[in-house]
């Protein structure tokens, strides 16, 4: 399993319309990716580290596929029309990571600790 990463680096001055992106630009990529796109999260930068000061990155969209491949054959088709939106949300360039999924733990409601499941 992988996951893309799509990062938009924080810049002063910089636009990004969350309410497009979330209600039209992601729901458009769900659509065109398919079965292809096994889970998608999309994140706000809220802050650095200390206390007050920007984010880092505005947004990161994580989508999930089984491998680099079954991304870019589904990608491949569809590119032009997902990379033509970027401009109806925002005047960043964004930045592309492919990294492989080493640990995914998503807890369950009522489930606490790591070891909530051991026997």
């Amino acid at each position: 399993m992988i996951t893309v990463s799509v990062i938009y680096p924080q810049r002063a001055g910089a636009r990004f319309d969350f309410d497009y992106y979330l209600r039209q630009h992601m729901p458009m990529v769900q659509q065109l990716l398919g079965a292809t796109l096994k889970g998608v999260r999309v994140d706000r930068g809220l802050s650095g580290t200390e206390a007050g000061s920007a984010p880092g990155y505005v947004a990161q969209a994580l989508l999930l596929c089984e491998s680099v491949e079954a991304f870019q054959q589904a990608f491949g088709p569809v590119a032009a029309r997902i990379m033509g939106d970027i401009p109806n949300y925002t005047d960043i360039q964004p930045d592309f990571q492919f990294s492989e999924v080493a640990l995914w733990d998503e807890r369950q409601p009522g489930v606490s600790g790591w070891y909530a499941n051991a026997q």
